[in-house]
Order: structure tokens, then C-alpha cells, then sequence
């Protein structure tokens, strides 16, 4: 089983694109990502869910992009924008105030206008090369919008 803490990063500046409320967020997601055993929202002041599901880290954090996005359109909310899930493994002992343990993935979910910006922020490479390869991922997912002329093309 594989345990997710997430957290959400909104860069979206824009009415059409509101932070989630915790627990619409995590019934949402329960319906959007078929693999998910649990989804709680939680009260900390960083960690907004605990999710769990029997998929590997990577194909797990695939799922979870997807749903977000999917759940922001049946919202009526933008999904013009990319969808990015930056994960990485505990494997050290956490502080007695952490709700992350040994083997639990910290995962920041990110809605951005630019992800290669975004990731150029924070680094996201030199972070990336001081964990192990098994121990961090990415996940970048961008929706399918429909164009003027009815075609669907790469969102954004």
C-alpha cells in the first residue's frame, strides 16, 4: 500500500480556479481516482489530505493529477493550466509533529500557468539530485482542452 500526505500549491491567479475546501476535495477524489482505497482531509497546516491506494508511487501520483483535474472540470472550474505532482519518500525518522513515516510520500500537488518556471523556482533539479532516483518523482499532466474549431489539443 502506498501512503500519500499532499499538499497543494494553487499558482493560479484567478476566480475560475479557487482553493479546495479539504473535505469537498477529498470525496472528490475518491470518485476521480478509481485506485484510491482512502482519501481524509486532514488538519494540519501544511498536509491537506492522507491518501492511500495499492499503485506505485509514480502510477499513483498519475492517478491523482488526472482526478484533480477531472474533478476541477466537473466543478466548472479552469483546467487551462498544467498540473504538476512533486513527490518524495520519508526515509529518515520524522519530527514527533510530522504525520509522515518511514516510507510515506510527502506529495506537493501544483496548478501553475508554467511549469518549467515553477520548477526553475524551486529548484526542483538540485533538490531532486540529493534524494535517492527511487525516492522522488514528478508528474507533470496537462488536460485536453477543446479548441474554437472542435479539436482537441493540449491544454494551456
Amino acid at each position: 500500500m502506498t501512503t500519500f500526505f499532499v499538499s497543494h500549491n494553487l499558482q493560479v491567479a484567478s476566480d475560475s480556479c479557487p482553493p479546495w475546501d479539504g473535505q469537498k476535495l477529498a470525496e472528490g477524489l475518491k470518485r476521480f481516482c478509481p485506485e484510491v482505497t482512502s482519501a481524509e482531509a486532514l488538519s494540519h497546516p501544511h498536509w491537506r489530505l492522507q491518501m492511500e491506494s495499492p499503485l506505485d508511487a509514480a502510477r499513483f501520483a498519475e492517478e491523482l493529477v488526472r482526478g484533480w483535474s477531472s474533478l476541477r472540470s466537473e466543478c466548472g472550474h479552469s483546467v487551462q493550466h498544467v498540473f504538476l505532482a512533486l513527490g518524495g519518500r520519508r526515509d529518515t525518522p520524522a519530527a514527533s509533529s510530522s504525520p509522515l513515516g518511514l516510507g510515506a510520500w510527502g506529495v506537493d500537488v501544483v496548478e501553475t500557468p508554467d511549469a518549467v518556471a515553477f520548477l526553475e523556482g524551486i529548484q526542483w533539479e538540485q533538490l531532486k539530485a540529493c534524494r535517492p532516483a527511487d525516492g522522488v518523482f514528478e508528474v507533470l499532466y496537462k488536460p485536453l482542452q477543446v479548441s474554437a474549431s472542435g479539436t482537441l489539443a493540449p491544454g494551456g
